[in-house]
């Protein structure tokens, strides 16, 4: 079991750095990227927080030493990401990791970024400059992660996670 999982991580952190060089949506000081979305619901809802918030890390680091990625892929995804495993795991419910994914990612992202830009990256922005741009990025994402779910789900592959 503990194969699969890693092998399914690999392949996850392996789509995220590559799709950040594809698919994003630049927005003012930030790069949003839906790709990160959903696969954080697909990792939290298969995977666990644990692997979900590594999944994060990994991607974030990867784009950012792919130059694709900026230090603000690291609050979004890895608070979003965890708080999407942590509600599926207390709830059952891939809407449920939808909504921690959201949030983690939208709320809590959207303000950890502040002090990032403005000390790091020394972009002058308001606190809450990055909320909206990652709200649109993370509900989009999550719509898609949440589809695939059920796409797994009805071929049976998230079956082959249990045990």
């Amino acid at each position: 079991m503990q194969t699969k999982k890693l092998t399914f991580s690999a392949l996850l952190v392996a789509i995220g750095a590559m799709a950040g060089n594809i698919i994003y949506i630049p927005v003012g000081a930030a790069k949003c990227f839906p790709v990160q979305h959903t696969i954080n619901v697909i990792s939290g809802v298969v995977l666990g927080p644990w692997y979900a918030a590594a999944n994060a890390f990994l991607i974030s680091l990867l784009r950012n030493m792919l130059g694709t990625g900026s230090p603000l892929a690291f609050p979004g995804s890895m608070i979003g990401a965890f708080l999407a495993g942590i509600l599926y795991l207390k709830f059952g419910k891939k809407s449920f990791a939808v909504l921690g994914e959201i949030f983690g990612t939208g709320i809590l992202g959207g303000l950890l970024a502040f002090p990032i830009a403005k000390f790091m990256l020394g972009k002058d922005v308001a606190a809450f400059y990055f909320i909206i741009p990652f709200l649109i990025s993370t509900i989009g994402g999550s719509i898609l992660g949440y589809s695939i779910l059920k796409v797994m789900e009805k071929s049976n592959v998230l079956k082959k996670f249990d045990a």
